[in-house]
């Protein structure tokens, strides 16, 4: 007989950090729907500092345990600290070792394993044997996209009933502000952005495949005189293309590329960009521009589709299925034909506009944090 309270071991160091990205914005978003749904089952959540302000408050069923150092927290105090509970759930790659059973991780991608040459060594095996270790122990993975799934049946030969897709969502309170927000122009002059802009969004490094953008972006401005730039290209005359994100690993190479093809004028990147400043910023640009040659989701995809901004993705890992219809997909190996895509994204924005505000409908935390309790219930 099922009771009625499941004991939850949930290890949330992905979502305490205070720049989220990626596997950090998957955790952080998951763990605040999580905390906003279930007012039932118990959770202890081991963290390897102290919470962060905007981590959901301890609560009844909701209390938090610091478990440090974090160096050496997964390898000994962790595991020793775990208590007896139904699941251990684990948002990330990262499991501890000797974990309680049952377990269940998420995982993000495996571009590692298809692309190893676009991470340093250091990156690369960390990734490789602490993923492979975490998802041989699971009881069950969820994993954020059928691209990713089909990956871990192909490179571990995991059966796919181990693995349930759950797809995660976005800050819905992005989508809600109106357009013509007067934050815009604030933003514009924050960033130091004059002209209209073409948005990239995401960590600087190399599968992200930012060196190709900026060639795309080259086509679209051939060194020609202005006017005639003007003539053959009108609706790319003018614009910046605006790259957001913090640095990486293997990022040296962008700048280079810049200075390469003479884009120094035309490019800007503005580092790491705060929550706060990403609506205004997605709101206000002409196109989202995703190129990248491997992602597990691209939650900013979503993000800027349902605010309306038109956006370009790369025709691989789960991009496609991401956008669905409703965006405009190239092949990232070829800087015309991202370029091309631009180009279409402008023409077309009003159509890809409401195509994408429809299409981000499909995606919420909300659903993710559902869809993860039933895994995790199963477990009792």
């Amino acid at each position: 007989m099922r009771r009625w309270r499941v004991r939850i071991n949930l290890i949330a160091n992905e979502a305490n950090v205070l720049h989220r990205v990626g596997s950090n914005q998957y955790a952080f978003g998951l763990i605040k729907a999580l905390a906003d749904l279930d007012k039932k089952n118990d959770y202890q959540v081991f963290l390897s500092r102290s919470p962060l302000a905007d981590l959901p408050k301890p609560r009844r069923n909701w209390w938090y345990q610091v478990v440090a150092p974090a160096r050496l927290a997964n390898f000994w105090a962790l595991p020793r600290a775990l208590p007896a509970a139904d699941v251990t759930f684990v948002p990330g790659h990262y499991s501890p070792w000797f974990c309680p059973k049952p377990l269940v991780v998420s995982i993000m991608d495996l571009g590692f394993l298809r692309f190893p040459q676009q991470f340093t060594r250091p990156i690369y095996w960390k990734l490789k044997y602490w993923t492979k270790f975490s998802v041989r122990q699971a009881s069950h993975i969820l994993a954020i996209s059928q691209s990713t799934k089909d990956d871990l049946v192909k490179f571990y030969g995991l059966p796919s009933k181990k693995i349930t897709v759950t797809y995660p969502g976005y800050d819905q309170q992005e989508a809600r502000f109106k357009r013509q927000d007067l934050r815009g122009k604030k933003i514009k002059k924050k960033y130091k952005i004059k002209n209209d802009y073409i948005l990239f969004l995401s960590t600087l490094k190399p599968n992200k495949n930012i060196e190709g953008l900026l060639e795309a972006f080259r086509i679209l401005f051939p060194r020609t005189p202005r006017r005639r730039a003007a003539a053959h290209h009108p609706r790319s005359a003018g614009l910046s293309l605006v790259i957001a994100g913090r640095q990486g690993w293997l990022y040296e190479r962008i700048f280079a590329k810049v200075k390469q093809l003479g884009l120094a004028d035309k490019v800007i990147f503005t580092d790491f960009v705060p929550e706060a400043d990403v609506p205004a910023l997605m709101r206000g640009a002409k196109a989202f521009v995703l190129p990248s040659f491997w992602e597990g989701f691209g939650i900013p995809v979503v993000a800027a589709m349902a605010i309306g901004t038109p956006v370009v993705v790369a025709d691989r890992g789960s991009l496609p299925e991401i956008v669905g219809e409703a965006g405009i997909i190239v092949d990232p190996s070829q800087p015309a034909a991202i370029a091309a895509g631009i180009r279409q994204a402008l023409k077309d924005y009003d159509k890809l506009s409401q195509l994408g505000i429809k299409q981000a409908k499909k995606f919420s935390w909300g659903k993710c944090a559902r869809e993860t309790l039933t895994v995790l219930e199963k477990f009792v």
